[in-house]
């Protein structure tokens, strides 16, 4: 973050320092506007500066390469806030942003330059250099590392505005800031004061900047040097060109390097060996949210939807921002009534006044809508933050820009499948039988394989058919990152990620990460892929003899069978994979579920579960394999019955017998009588209870409808000596911690009456006092039986035997 400084000085000889009075310009030298990046008061300011002075060219803190994309800011396509990004040809994962907002300074000062036909170029350090000296980062383009980056104005050491407000008396430097530059700001948007007036915010804290550079050096960040000097350099040229006629706009904290005596042969030797990479520049849209300080941006701002209001309006600020505020609130169903706007103006002008400041700012404005339009509650506070002080507006730039061959197909497909990349997260839900839907969906699975995560696939609502998907989307971008990077595997959407998978399958040496990529192959409609991917995957397939891995590899390749089927894709060859491993893993698991400890137990019996659901999906198929289903029945029923297997295996393989109707409720009854017999562990008697009716598998309702197996448990319980029930009470705990209030309730109730006690008799409604259940009651079932018979359209029995 920089400090709002600037100074007209001379650079680069033996002049003098030049000074600006009022009402007039020094002719000693050039204009030097030192600004705050993204500031709406620095915008402003600059403008009018530009404006009074009218210089012959301007000169800008930025990449020297983006000197062919500045006449694309004048297009009336291109929507701010956008950002240059550069990135090594060779590595696009090294890359850098250098965002600009319509309030920014410097697009402030390429937008006048360009409608004034006035030359402007960058004068930064290239970002060939900045590159070569940036080192590479994991996930590069990633929210973390967006900013702060070489080539980008970066936060030094020391914080130039917290200084000068702590000597000014204020404890929060943004408040500060707002009192002496967004608050008090010459010219208004449109320029037209004069040069006395328009260059006083320069003038007013040139001092105090050099007093800051004077103290603190470069405030840490040494790199400073190499830039500024570069800049000097590009200065002199400029001068030569245009003489003293010149305006830059950088950074405040360089204002005092720039106007500082220096030779060109010094300069020269702090840049001498510099490295260099070959870079690409284009510009990107950018978003509010990523002009943030917390989104990783070093020169960022707290409040860019306020800061783009300070900026756009031209009078009533507070008025229009608090309508503004009322309005969002209104779509949301709040009540908000013009007298609460009023009010809430009232406030923030009243807070101001006690403040003793010169107008409302941020944080009177909030405190005001807090106390009249939230009701002094904080949960619509933050929507008001999240959506307006922030704000979610994303730029747009023109089709003209410079782009990988890769970003220009996938913008072809955006626009053909009528997807277009939008910054605020949204649902989508898509029906795989429509054409446009199911190509929707490919493009989607394609950039996740890529690792261009525009969208992330969600639970779908409403249909758990296979021919719906449900998607949230949301664009942001460091995408384009991910984009160039990307670019290596090919030059459109499906080649790239034709490639990508074909080299995964290659690369890959586990078994479950192989399946995983076919799955993705059919999710994506990559049909060229998948000979690959098939041939290693039987090979890997046919060498890997752990059961485990193979439990892992299963329900993917089911899944992809299941999605071949909707997406008529031919999926013999993986059918053929799928019966090879299920057969090996009904060879393997029985003896695999031996001499476990707790922890083993746990995982094999969540593959043991994946495992029923991927064979239940291939016996669902159109070609099951031959005795499938008898063969896993023999293996549930051998994990059932052996008392070497683990405790919370066995009562799941009971549990998933008794839900497909292969197992008799007297058997499943007969087991867990075994498994909870006195001469069982307690310890592995909880575990067998935690796998039979733990988790989110129905097993509370299960005892809630079945009298004998909530009897067995509950005797079991109850039996359970005291030094031995500490050791079992956290299992138990788990394990019917997971069930709904109501079926905890209602339990808790059977188990207050008791069990039904033996050979006791139902009374003249089924019931039997005292018993668990209450049996049946036939006026409650009297009561309802009208409206049954009217939902399914039957007469009652009066009226059948009259009719």
């Amino acid at each position: 973050m920089t400090s709002p400084a600037g100074t007209a000085a001379t650079t680069g000889g033996a002049a003098t320092t030049g000074t600006v009075g009022p009402g007039h310009r020094a002719a000693a030298g050039p204009l030097l506007l030192g600004v705050r990046h993204h500031g709406p008061g620095s915008a402003r300011a600059v403008l009018a500066a530009l404006a009074a002075a009218r210089p012959a060219a301007v000169l800008i803190e930025g990449p020297p390469e983006g000197d062919a994309l500045l006449p694309l800011a004048a297009d009336p396509r291109m929507r701010p806030p956008v950002a240059l990004l550069a990135h090594a040809v060779d590595d696009p994962g090294r890359a850098s942003f250098w965002p600009m907002a319509a309030f920014s300074p410097e697009w402030v000062a390429i937008r006048w330059a360009l409608d004034h036909d006035v030359p402007v170029r960058f004068i930064d350090l290239p970002a060939a250099h900045s590159l070569a000296l940036k080192e590479p980062e994991p996930g590069a383009g990633s929210e973390e590392t967006a900013g702060a980056r070489a080539g980008e104005e970066v936060m030094p050491v020391v914080d130039p505005i917290r200084v000068l407000a702590e000597t000014a008396g204020y404890d929060d430097p943004e408040r500060w800031w707002e009192d002496v530059v967004e608050h008090r700001s010459p010219g208004g948007a449109g320029g037209g004061s004069d040069a006395g007036d328009a260059l006083a915010p320069f003038v007013a804290l040139a001092e105090a900047m050099e007093a800051l550079r004077e103290a603190y050096g470069d405030g840490g960040q040494p790199r400073d040097a190499v830039r500024e000097a570069y800049m000097r350099i590009q200065l002199r040229t400029a001068r030569k060109e245009f003489g003293n006629d010149v305006a830059v706009v950088c950074g405040a904290w360089h204002v005092p390097a720039l106007a500082a005596r220096t030779t060109l042969a010094a300069d020269r030797a702090l840049l001498k060996g510099l490295p260099k990479v070959r870079t690409d520049l284009t510009w990107v849209p950018w978003t509010h949210r990523r002009l943030a300080r917390h989104s990783g941006y070093g020169a960022g701002i707290d409040s860019p939807g306020w800061y783009g209001h300070l900026f756009d309006v031209a009078d009533r600020p507070i008025e229009r921002w608090m309508t503004k505020v009322a309005g969002l609130l209104r779509e949301e169903d709040r009540f908000v009534s013009t007298a609460h706007v009023i009010e809430a103006v009232r406030l923030a002008e009243t807070l101001a006044a006690l403040r003793g400041r010169p107008l409302a700012g941020l944080g009177e404005t909030t405190d005001a809508v807090r106390a009249v339009m939230c009701e002094g509650s904080d949960v619509p506070l933050a929507l008001v933050r999240d959506r307006l002080i922030v704000g979610e507006t994303l730029g747009e730039v023109p089709d003209t820009a410079p782009a990988v061959p890769l970003q220009r197909d996938l913008t072809r497909s955006q626009r053909t499948l009528r997807l277009k990349p939008e910054a605020s997260e949204r649902e989508l839900d898509l029906d795989l039988r429509k054409e446009t839907d199911a190509a929707r969906s490919r493009l989607l699975h394609r950039l996740r394989l890529l690792d261009v995560g525009w969208g992330d696939p969600v639970a779908g609502r409403g249909s758990t058919g296979t021919f719906r998907e449900s998607w949230r989307l949301s664009w942001q971008p460091e995408l384009h990152v991910r984009v160039a990077e990307a670019g290596v595997w090919g030059t459109t959407v499906v080649t790239a990620a034709t490639a990508k998978a074909e080299s995964g399958a290659v690369v890959a040496t586990a078994l479950a990460d192989v399946t995983a990529l076919a799955e993705h192959c059919l999710l994506a409609g990559l049909p060229d892929a998948l000979p690959v991917v098939m041939k290693a995957l039987a090979d890997r397939a046919a060498l890997d003899a752990d059961v485990g891995h193979l439990a892992d590899a299963l329900p993917a390749l089911a899944r992809s069978l299941r999605y071949g089927d909707v997406r008529s894709t031919d999926t013999a060859a993986l059918a053929e994979v799928a019966a090879g491993l299920a057969e090996r893993i009904c060879v393997g698991l029985p003896p695999a579920c031996t001499g476990l400890d707790a922890d083993g137990a746990e995982a094999l019996r969540r593959q043991v579960e994946a495992v029923h659901g991927a064979i239940g999906l291939l016996l669902a198929g159109t070609a099951p394999a031959e005795g499938l289903r008898e063969r896993w029945d023999a293996v549930l029923h051998k994990l059932a019955a052996r008392g070497t297997v683990a405790g919370i295996i066995r009562g799941r393989a009971t549990r998933l017998l008794l839900d497909e109707g292969r197992l008799a409720e007297d058997e499943a009854a007969r087991l867990m009588g075994l498994a909870l017999s006195p001469g069982t562990l307690p310890a592995d008697a909880a575990a067998w209870i935690e796998g039979f009716v733990g988790g989110a598998s129905g097993g509370g309702m299960l005892l809630v409808h079945d009298e004998r197996l909530l009897g067995l448990v509950d005797a079991w319980l109850t039996g359970v000596p005291a030094e031995m029930f500490t050791d079992v009470l956290p299992l138990l705990r788990r394990t019917f911690s997971a069930y709904e209030p109501g079926v905890r309730r209602t339990l808790g109730e059977l188990v207050r009456r008791g069990p039904v006690p033996e050979g006791a008799r139902r009374d003249d409604v089924g019931r039997v006092p005292g018993g668990f259940g209450p049996g049946l009651d036939r006026a409650r079932a009297d009561a309802v039986e009208p409206v049954l018979r009217l939902l399914i359209g039957r007469r009652s029995e009066p009226e059948e035997a009259a009719g």
